[in-house]
């Protein structure tokens, strides 16, 4: 039988992880629920800031603008994306988002590992 509540998350009853940047909030990967394949996450990143440059060795990343405007680097090419965009970061790409608007940048993260791995390169 399945159990529903290990595959029931509630964003209210998740830890969130703060940095100088922004917040990382995971709603689905194998810690949260045993057996997961994906780790999903909210990511907010605040005005004038950026993440780290990093990648990840283990899977690929599928990032979701759901507010603000940003420049999303990938190994010295830079794209802006706006609310409503999607982009697709292959395996092994070093990259960075950086907040280029006055309000908050919300997007949806999704890996295709349920324990995705991140290499941080500052």
């Amino acid at each position: 039988m399945i159990d529903l509540q290990q595959l029931t998350t509630d964003i209210a009853a998740l830890p969130t992880e703060s940095f100088d940047w922004g917040t990382l909030t995971w709603l689905c990967n194998s810690k949260l629920s045993p057996g997961a394949k994906q780790t999903v996450g909210l990511c907010h990143i605040h005005p004038g800031r950026g993440n780290p440059v990093h990648y990840h060795p283990n899977c690929e990343e599928v990032l979701h603008m759901l507010a603000g405007t940003g420049q999303h680097s990938f190994e010295g090419e830079s794209i802006e994306l706006r609310a409503g965009m999607t982009i697709r970061i292959p395996s092994g790409v070093k990259h960075n988002m950086t907040n280029a608007c006055n309000e908050p940048i919300i997007c949806l993260i999704a890996f295709n590992s349920g324990e995705r791995e991140t290499v941080f390169l500052t």
